[in-house]
């Protein structure tokens, strides 16, 4: 792998809607439990809209982290490559209401959406005003974390963890 190739992975979400906030809690743990290359950049993505457009473009490679919706049992793995991906516009009310299929649709439309693009991801069990992951997301964090690592190791980025427990 060359080590210009910038591979961005984005954590999506809300940490104040329960399991929406999924991908916001994977980010930190990836941070404070792993070493990457610095051609891997981890992003706060939160729920930023458009304002990621210029990271989804400057990406030779992107890897999204979030709940996904998919009608699974809650904790269940996702894994979905880029053709696979619900890239559309759509007509809304407020200009607030902008969510990622449109700013991956306005980086489809520009051409600049990365080939190698990749949600990993949940099923989420609770989406209501909480700052806590609900039981069942939390119960298949690791495997999840270990999907979004294992994929890094498939694009050339090796890990090094840094603590088995952050806490120590």
């Amino acid at each position: 792998m060359n080590n210009k190739d910038k591979t961005v992975v984005i954590g999506l979400g809300s940490p104040l809607m329960a399991d929406d906030g999924l991908g916001i809690a994977a980010l930190h743990e990836l941070a404070t439990r792993w070493a990457f290359s610095p051609s891997v950049e981890l992003i706060d993505g939160g729920t930023w809209g458009m304002q990621l457009l210029p990271e989804i473009e400057d990406a030779d490679r992107l890897l999204l982290v979030d709940a996904v919706n998919v009608g699974k049992r809650p904790g269940d793995r996702v894994r979905l490559e880029r053709d696979e991906l619900p890239i559309y516009f759509s007509q809304h009310i407020s200009p607030h209401q902008i969510d990622l299929r449109e700013v991956l649709a306005a980086a489809e439309l520009r051409g600049t959406l990365p080939d190698e693009t990749v949600v990993i991801g949940m099923q989420p069990d609770a989406l209501i005003l909480s700052a806590v992951l609900s039981a069942a997301v939390q119960a298949h964090m690791d495997e999840m974390l270990e999907m979004v690592l294992g994929q890094l190791r498939l694009w050339g980025h090796e890990s090094r963890a840094e603590s088995a427990d952050i806490y120590a």
